[in-house]
């Protein structure tokens, strides 16, 4: 595959000598010698003249692992497949560079006649005399260590712990000199190409950082000490040089969503195409043929035209994903593939089907395959041919797979019945999971095995007689690598890598061959890369058409409304200000719009990165892509933007004119792109970037030159508006307009009653620029003596312009290039402030067995001594657990529902019961409706028809049945700021019954704490907990609600490794024995927790029962019942989950030859069942019903209620110090800035002007306030709708009353912040400051913030509550006569009326500085000549009292010097609608809209969130999916 089989390993398959004899069989010394595998080797015969094919020893060949057909996943295809390789073997071969390693025994013979390998033989054979190289990568690695930073447990910060001095020294302190410790050390062994390498380990330890590591990827650790090898080249070569031949591939499959499957393995084929092609084929048809075999091969043919999808974007299935991640890697003609639990999440038949991938994969390429898996079953165990085990760091076996099992069985530890290999070597390495020989002896009763193990004899287990004699069994991590460090199994290893060393490390014939033909094959141009990017992104915009269509119609409808507010704008001197105003919108709008470039940027860095890693291309080149993909989109987009604003608005019409603003528009939109763009490239994690943005919005806005024009910034913050591209841009469109205006002035002074007769000699106009004795004002003297804008710029502001936008592309080129990776996810456990728990201590103190840089948490990091001493105390808060005693059953359920118009059957006569002190598993394959069953039954289903009958002992249920019963859900749903005891408190206290005490419900949730096996981690906060312990956690939280009927658990095992799916179990077994009846799904087990249950309940497809009984010991009972049903038989050490699921057809590529259902419906099995349930309902109809224990819906009254989550929600909030200090910092930051850029604002007309416009600007600020509440908000209401609404724990008035009540104190601190920065800077007068502060610092945030919850009250995701929140600001903001006076907002004056934001306006405004004097400055007063005889006081007398003013000569009779204000007054009412009288109405109209919103949040969230609507569920998830696609 790739563009290298190798033809000399086809030919040396028949010519190897036999596998090694099976460990299975033989002990250790037993195992195959390294001088014969030498010999092997030296004896082996050269076929080939490939230096590199030579060299490398037959190893896979000594290996019994399972081997997977090449036509597993798609027969037909590859039929196909052959037939065009046997009959055009020059071309349709070309594709495939790899043979396959198979058996000597075996040949992959495909189709009828057809011999896929005499096919590839023959292409090999064609490219040899071509002289195309083939190239393979092995890796060893000796004494490696890799060294991690910071401690596996610590404390959680809090607002508190943020602020603190000393905390703030000791972060300083541990940034010079951090903490260290080992994650993995004394490691070594050798991979060679052709071999299967698995990992195993529990949670934590090191697993995933031994991959990386072998992958090369070691930028997230602090140091990596030992020596790596790939054959003989170094980490440092490797990394510079051939990046792309060693990957790592992570365990969540990350791919563009709207790309298809074929465009996605199609471009990582042409990025990492070779250049040396046999036979003249072009790169284009190498790279078809590559992809279509990589399709065929891996079953994808049918999903070729199937976008890959995510969780927003439906796609491929996860199996099919899985497929897509191994044909993107193998496109990329990786040569060692790190793959990290990539089984994760997938039911066992699909974890089958990767790893089978895998290994067609690794034979047909000849790679070099690592992978890490969880709860491996004993199928995929056998497909690979080595095995590693980590334990705490430690190396504690390396060496075959299929010896690994004997060599623990010596070492003295046993597996469980029917353990899986991968399981019971990962159980030795659990204190609590692991079993020793003489325990079981004991057990047993065998005293004389356990006094002969005392001797240090161990007995053989057929015969009895003494085996050898045996070290002492290893118990802690130290003890396993001595143990090793002394093994056979070790020797054999470092004689294999001293082989390996030989023949490849110290060859530099191998250096030199490797990098030769790597030479001949890399791509020689970038500009290539940028062709093949350049047409990835057409692809990827042309599947995300709907995000472009949503923006282009977003700015569509902004010109619209803005164009409409200023609709046919005269040209008059009136609308001078207006005309300015549109300008700003024009070009500042662009530039608010690109912010959202941010989250679409980080979005994708996860893809880049990995494709970075794997020298698919530069990412300098996706930048550069997506800048050129941009601009025929946005040039559309600008059209469509500037046509309907420019002439609704009736901006100057010549022709160059509007081409000039076109031009303008456009580039700012291109420039500000690539600002944001390249902002976003600085950073690792998306808030700080966005953050940051929000600041350098506000700067841009600002100085931009309209808020605040050129000469009234001071000075020491005027050099901003040099640096602002947007103010260059508006600048340039300003002039551009005023250029050829000479507009008419419509305040000509004096004027009015009594000035009819007057020439304009003795008048003059009020506007800038206006020239005595003229009735029309000059537009370039306006802007020129209004913001200092010259016309002679325009051209020189667009060149500045463009720099920028160029300078600002070098940048996000630049950045993209440096810094493509994301910050990496911390594992460490966090615990309350104040907690004294032992294990933070232990991990400051010292330095531990690391975590692991996986997303998976330690399950377990304390000390054994630890572990046993909560397993003590949870034995005994067992026998306190109260019993129950009541048998829950259920007859001919049924359960229908509508779908797409049909009615669908999803349960079909299902029938059976559940009794205490049993287990019951409910299993089924996918789609079976095992979680609907259990839903059913829990009462948590709202749609469909169910039919039958549910009882208790026979009998009706109680009508509080769900707070009777508790519901683990497989979702671990908590708040991630809050402790495991503050978890099981807040549910004791909100459940249980009210006659209850506080204080003995808290004492239950203490005694749950310890039942559940937390009690070392009760201050932890559950958001940093691992996989199991969060698990546990959420089975304690519904034990602490003291359940009485019955515990239902929906997939308590999916996501664990295999120790802590038993542990998880074993917990289960222990609440069942003691008095617990449980009813839980589970997905196909492994067999050993199969047995822990005592009845299952199996279903098919359709809901139907196949089987409901006893399992049985050993689950004979099931295999019996299967057995003598027909099926086959059931075979020795096969888990019989996997065996009944296998024989109904349950499985991946299972079939069944009968219908289990019937076969059920008429075995004396479902006779039995059915008698035994009408035999309780008899025996519990003797007895009174089950009574209910609440007298209303919920446990506790409304107030306490809501008390308990005011106290919640405070303290997480509390403990979320990057929440609250980004809604503080940037009301600081915010006051500060806008306080400075109109400091000490005077009191002319211009100073005037720019107080006003220092509050609008405050008031702006909302806007990114009211977004901050969005996020927390819908976060805190998904807890309450996934998990606590059917848990009736409270009612959803009490949460939305807790989360306004929550808000409500931070906002106003954040408002009285900004108040104390902004309010005397700007220079208002003191005694004004009571009113403004009570309305701008109280009022103001109550309002914003029950806005912006009303509006994420009726969104299903913050996304789309961002969006629609800024739709409504943008409407209210606009239309407040700030931007367009009153007087000329035409049709949509009704909009003032209604938006709150003018009355807050007026109010602030007319308060702060009304009743206020105005002194013109000097280039404010304007000179008139008075009527002959008159001075200039009697002359413009009349004038004065009639519209205000004053002149500043009144005795002159000549040169009139006149002030067009008086007082703030006369400026603010005739031009704003604006008046100091109507403040306190104002203050009343805007109480009103504060309850209005309230209201609406209580409204809003009955309508949307609390009923039920199937048409606002479907306008939900259609907005939902679009907004997916816009992220992308």
């Amino acid at each position: 595959m790739g563009s290298y089989i190798h033809g000399e390993q086809l030919n040396d398959i028949h010519e190897e000598p036999e596998a090694s004899t099976s460990y299975a069989h033989s002990s250790p010394s037993d195992l195959s010698p390294p001088a014969a595998l030498r010999r092997s080797i030296s004896e082996r015969p050269a076929t080939s003249s490939n230096l590199l094919s030579r060299l490398h020893p037959p190893h896979a060949r000594q290996r019994s692992c399972s081997h997977v057909a090449v036509d597993f996943f798609d027969p037909m295809g590859v039929r196909r497949l052959s037939h065009s390789l046997a009959k055009t073997p020059s071309r349709a071969a070309t594709e495939v560079e790899e043979a396959p390693s198979l058996d000597s025994e075996e040949t992959v013979i495909v189709g009828e006649g057809f011999d896929f390998e005499k096919g590839l033989r023959q292409y090999l054979k064609k490219r040899d005399e071509a002289g195309v190289k083939s190239r393979r990568l092995g890796v060893m690695f000796q004494d490696l260590r890799v060294v991690g930073l910071g401690a596996t447990a610590s404390y959680q910060p809090t607002l508190g712990s943020l602020l603190n001095p000393i905390n703030i020294i000791g972060a300083i302190r541990s940034a010079r000199h951090p903490a260290l410790r080992d994650i993995i050390s004394g490691f070594h062994g050798v991979v060679r190409p052709g071999e299967m390498l698995l990992v195993l380990g529990r949670p934590g330890s090191g697993c995933s950082t031994f991959l990386k590591t072998l992958a090369n990827q070691r930028e997230e650790y602090h140091s990596v000490e030992g020596d790596v090898f790939y054959d003989a080249l170094t980490p440092q070569q490797i990394l510079k040089h051939y990046r792309g031949d060693v990957q790592y591939s992570p365990e969540d499959d990350i791919h563009f969503p709207t790309l298809t499957v074929d465009q996605t393995i199609h471009f990582a084929a042409k990025t990492r195409a070779p250049h040396p092609r046999i036979h003249d084929q072009t790169r284009s048809q190498f790279t078809r043929r590559i992809t279509d075999v990589y399709c065929t091969i891996f079953g994808l043919n049918h999903v070729k035209d199937t976008p890959v999808g995510d969780s927003s974007i439906r796609g491929v299935s996860g199996g099919e994903k899985k497929r897509v991640s191994i044909s993107e890697t193998l496109a990329t003609r990786s040569l060692i593939t790190s793959w990290d639990n990539s089984t994760r999440g997938l039911d066992s038949s699909t974890a089958l089907e990767f790893v089978r991938a895998l290994r067609i994969a690794t034979d047909l390429v000849g790679n070099s395959t690592i992978v890490s898996i969880y709860q491996a079953g004993e199928q995929l165990y056998e497909v690979f041919d080595k095995v590693c085990l980590i334990y705490e760091g430690r190396m504690v076996y390396y060496g075959p797979a299929n010896q690994a099992r004997q060599y623990f069985l010596d070492m003295g530890y046993v597996p469980k019945n029917r353990q899986t290999t991968a399981d019971f070597l990962v159980s030795v390495t659990d204190p609590l999971g692991r079993h020793t020989r003489d325990e079981i002896k004991m057990e047993e009763g065998d005293i004389e095995g356990a006094k002969e193990k005392k001797k240090g004899v161990a007995l053989d287990h057929e015969s009895g007689s003494p085996a050898r004699t045996l070290q002492p069994i290893p118990h802690t991590a130290d003890e396993f690598e001595a143990y090793y460090m002394d093994s056979e199994v070790r020797k054999w290893n470092l004689e294999d890598m001293a082989a390996y060393k030989r023949d490849f490390v110290d060859s530099k014939e191998v250096a030199a061959a490797f990098e030769e033909s790597a030479k001949e094959e890399h791509a020689r141009h970038t500009r290539r890369q940028v062709k093949i990017v350049l047409l990835r992104r057409v692809q990827i915009m042309k599947g995300n058409w709907t995000a472009q269509a949503l923006q282009t119609m977003t700015f569509v409808l902004q010109a619209v409304i803005i164009g409409t507010t200023f609709l046919k704008i005269p040209d008059t001197t009136a609308a001078y200000f207006s005309r300015g105003g549109v300008l700003f919108f024009a070009v500042f709008l662009p530039a608010l719009f690109t912010m959202s470039e941010i989250p679409a940027l980080f979005s994708q860095r996860r893809i880049i990165h990995r494709h970075q890693n794997a020298a698919m291309y530069h990412p300098m080149v996706e930048a550069i892509a997506m800048a050129l993909v941009d601009v025929p989109f946005t040039f559309v987009t600008v059209v469509l933007f500037t046509i309907i604003l420019y002439f609704v608005v009736r901006l100057q019409t010549s022709p160059g004119q509007y081409f000039t603003f076109f031009i303008f528009i456009f580039t700012v939109s291109m420039s500000m792109k690539a600002f944001f763009r390249g902002l976003a490239a600085m950073f690792r994690k998306e808030a700080p970037a966005q953050a940051v943005a929000g600041v350098l919005l506000l700067a841009l806005s600002l100085y931009t030159g309209y808020q605040i024009p050129m000469p009234s910034m001071i000075g020491a913050l005027r050099w901003i508006s040099y640096i602002n591209p947007v103010r260059y841009a508006f600048e340039g469109i300003m002039v551009n307009e005023f250029h050829t205006l000479d507009g008419v002035c419509s305040t000509l002074v004096p004027s009015g009653p009594g000035y009819e007769t007057v020439s304009l000699a003795n008048q003059v106009c009020t506007v800038l620029g206006s020239q005595q004795g003229q009735d029309r004002v000059n537009g370039n003297a306006y802007v020129n003596l209004s913001f200092e804008y010259s016309f002679s710029h325009l051209w020189r502001n667009y060149g500045i312009l463009v720099a920028f936008g160029i300078f600002f592309l070098v940048c996000l080129v630049f950045f993209t290039e440096i810094n493509t990776a994301v910050a990496s996810e911390s594992s460490v456990i966090l615990f309350k402030r104040g907690s004294k728990a032992e294990l933070v201590k232990d991990a400051e103190a010292a330095v531990t067995s690391g975590d692991d840089e996986e997303k998976e948490k330690p399950r377990r990091p304390d000390s054994q001594e630890v572990m046993e001493a909560d397993e003590e105390k949870a034995k005994e808060a067992m026998i306190d657990q109260p019993k129950m005693t009541n048998v829950f059953s259920w007859q001919h359920l049924q359960y229908t529902v509508n779908v797409g118009g049909e009615q669908r059957v999803l349960l079909d006569g299902v029938s059976g019961y559940v009794a205490p002190r049993k287990l019951t598993a409910l299993m089924g394959e996918s789609g079976a409706g095992k979680t609907t069953l259990l839903n059913v039954l829990a009462e948590r289903v709202s749609t469909g028809v169910i039919g039958g009958n549910r009882f208790f002992n026979g009998q009706a249920l109680p009508i509080d049945f769900q707070a009777q019963t508790g519901y683990v859900q497989q979702m671990d749903t908590h708040l991630p700021t809050t402790t495991i005891r503050e978890a099981l408190v807040f549910s004791a206290r909100l459940r249980q019954p009210p006659s209850v005490s506080v204080a003995e419900k808290d004492a239950y949730a203490e005694q749950c704490l310890k039942m559940c096996g937390l009690d070392s981690v009760a201050d932890a906060m559950v958001g940093s907990l691992g996989v199991e312990q969060r698990k546990r956690t959420t089975i304690g939280v519904e034990l602490a609600a003291k359940p009485q009927l019955l515990l239902f658990l929906d997939e308590p095992t999916s996501g664990l490794d295999s120790q802590s799916a038993w542990a998880i179990m074993a917990f289960l077994r222990s609440l069942a024995d003691n008095g617990q009846a449980i009813l839980c799904t589970i997905h196909q087990p492994s067999a050993e927790l199969f047995q822990v249950f005592d009845r299952l309940l199996l279903l098919k497809k359709g809901g139907q029962t196949v089987y409901f009984g006893d399992v049985g010991k050993n689950a004979t009972s099931v295999i019996e019942y299967f057995e003598a049903g027909g099926a086959r038989e059931c075979r020795p050490g096969e888990n019989p989950a996997e065996f009944m699921l296998d024989v109904i057809g349950a499985g991946a590529t299972a079939v069944s030859d009968r219908d289990w259902h019937d076969v059920w419906l008429q075995s004396k099995a479902f006779t039995i069942a059915e008698a035994d349930i009408e035999r309780l309902h008899e025996e519990g109809r003797k007895h009174p019903p089950v009574g209910a224990t609440l007298k209303s819906e919920f446990a506790e009254p409304w107030a306490y209620q809501a008390k308990t989550l005011i106290q919640r929600s405070f303290t997480c909030y509390w403990r979320d110090p990057t929440y609250l200090m980004s809604k503080l910092t940037l009301n600081i930051i915010g006051g500060l800035f806008i306080g400075f850029t109109f400091f000490k604002a005077k009191d002319s007309i211009q100073g005037t002007q720019n107080k006003l416009f220092s509050i609008f600007m405050g008031t702006i600020l909302s806007a990114p306030l009211g977004g901050q509440l969005h996020v927390p908000y819908i976060k805190m209401r998904n807890i309450y709708e996934i998990r606590e609404r059917s848990s009736r724990i409270y009612h959803w008035s009490a949460l939305v009353t807790a989360q306004i009540l929550v808000e409500l104190p931070w906002n106003i601190l954040g408002s009285s912040l900004f108040f104390l920065c902004w309010f005397w800077t700007v220079g208002f007068e003191t005694s004004r400051a009571g009113f403004t502060y009570f309305l701008f610092g109280v009022l103001f945030p109550v309002y914003y913030t029950t806005l912006a919850l009303a509006v994420a009250s009726m969104s299903p995701t913050a996304e789309i509550a961002g969006l629609l929140y800024s739709f409504v600001f943008s409407f209210v903001l606009i239309f407040d006569g700030v931007v367009q006076p009153f007087s000329q907002l035409n049709w949509w004056k009704w909009m003032y009326h209604v938006s709150p934001f003018t009355y807050l306006i007026e109010a602030l405004v007319g308060q702060a500085f009304g009743h206020e004097q105005i002194n013109c400055a000097e280039k404010e007063l304007v000179t008139l000549q008075p009527v002959s005889g008159q001075s200039c006081g009697s002359y413009m007398a009349r004038f004065i009292s009639q519209k205000g003013g004053f002149v500043t000569n009144p005795d002159a009779l000549s040169d009139c010097r006149f002030c067009t204000f008086r007082t703030t007054d006369q400026w603010l009412g005739p031009t704003f609608n604006i008046y100091y009288s109507r403040h306190w109405r104002d203050f009343g109209i805007f109480w009103a809209y504060i309850i209005i919103n309230i209201f609406s949040v209580y409204l809003l969230t009955y309508l949307v969130r609390v009923r039920s609507y199937n048409g606002s569920s479907f306008f939900r998830k259609r907005i939902g999916v679009l907004l997916g696609k816009m992220k992308k």
